[in-house]
């Protein structure tokens, strides 16, 4: 039997704390050698396109696909959740809050390990969907003191203050000063800017950076200095370096950046890389998504809707 489950069952199933743990496991058992994730692959058609990407964890029964088109009406996201071993087809699941869900968390678990620890403030850039599950991981994984939120538009910047300060518990400010989140304890870029909105030149020493907001080579979200000054420079995937990686390939082009110095989130929580050797370092983070990181929260759901007898039962 095969489980359908709708965005409104995927979100009354999924939270963040179960989220950033099934992230942070499945991209340590990738370094490990116990995970295999393929890069996104995209079709490109003049009214619409179809990405697909895709992954195997054995640990948690998890393989499979995600797959979204993107067209003038929107974007649609399917995931297909398929038992490891007898190949059978367990759930179909649609997919943009688990989608939102799994990218703030990867944020969270790339701050929890590279941000220093006694990192209180955090700057943000962009007030959309997507930057609300940035800041909900990030405060799961530091004790937050002061949020500052920066967008072209006063209107949404304050929304989204007014609904994640209540979410949250929290004073959240805004401001319609670029520069003033970039010098914040950890900085977040989650926009749909093709240039960049955070500079270098602005940035703090100690500060981690999170660059959320691109995942194609055209757009890029950091400029150049950001990634010039970073002492450590990671990604979901090495393998979307020459595919993905908008917001690092400026520097990759150009030198500034080699390819060997750019390293693996997972290898961090493994232990295999050190990360941040000194308080003064500048870190950054630049993500892209993973099939992996969709098929852990999958997972979860999954399970849950079974254990609650959520969802609709189909047969093929």
């Amino acid at each position: 039997m095969t489980l359908l489950l709708t965005e409104d069952q995927v979100e009354e199933l999924l939270d963040m704390p179960a989220t950033l743990d099934a992230v942070e496991a499945v991209l340590r058992q990738q370094a490990e050698g116990r995970a295999t994730n393929r890069a996104r692959r995209r079709v490109a058609l003049p009214k619409s396109g179809l990405n697909v990407m895709f992954a195997g964890a054995p640990e948690i029964d998890a393989l499979g696909l995600k797959a979204y088109t993107v067209a003038r009406g929107g974007a649609r996201f399917y995931t297909m959740l398929f038992d490891p071993e007898s190949g059978e087809l367990l759930s179909i699941l649609q997919s943009d809050r688990m989608g939102q869900m799994r990218t703030g968390a990867a944020t969270g678990v790339a701050t929890k390990h590279l941000a220093r620890e006694d990192a209180k403030t955090l700057g943000i850039y962009g007030a959309g969907w997507q930057a609300e599950s940035q800041l909900e991981a990030i405060a799961a994984v530091r004790n937050l003191e002061r949020v500052i939120v920066f967008s072209r538009r006063e209107d949404s910047r304050k929304r989204f203050a007014e609904k994640m300060g209540a979410k949250l518990g929290m004073d959240i400010e805004t401001t319609h000063a670029a520069e003033e989140p970039a010098v914040q304890d950890i900085v977040v870029t989650v926009t749909s800017s093709t240039e960049p909105v955070l500079l270098g030149e602005w940035l703090r020493p100690g500060t981690h950076v999170n660059a959320a907001g691109s995942n194609f080579l055209l757009k890029s979200e950091i400029d150049r200095e950001v990634v010039r000054r970073a002492a450590f420079v990671c990604v979901d995937s090495r393998e979307e370096l020459g595919l993905e990686a908008g917001d690092l390939l400026p520097a990759l082009e150009t030198g500034a950046l080699l390819p060997e110095a750019v390293y693996e989130l997972g290898g961090v929580i493994a232990g295999q890389v050190p990360g941040r050797r000194s308080p003064d370092d500048i870190t950054l983070f630049a993500s892209q998504g993973l099939a992996l990181e969709d098929l852990a929260a999958a997972r979860v759901v999954y399970d849950r809707a079974v254990e609650r007898d959520v969802g609709q039962k189909i047969e093929f």
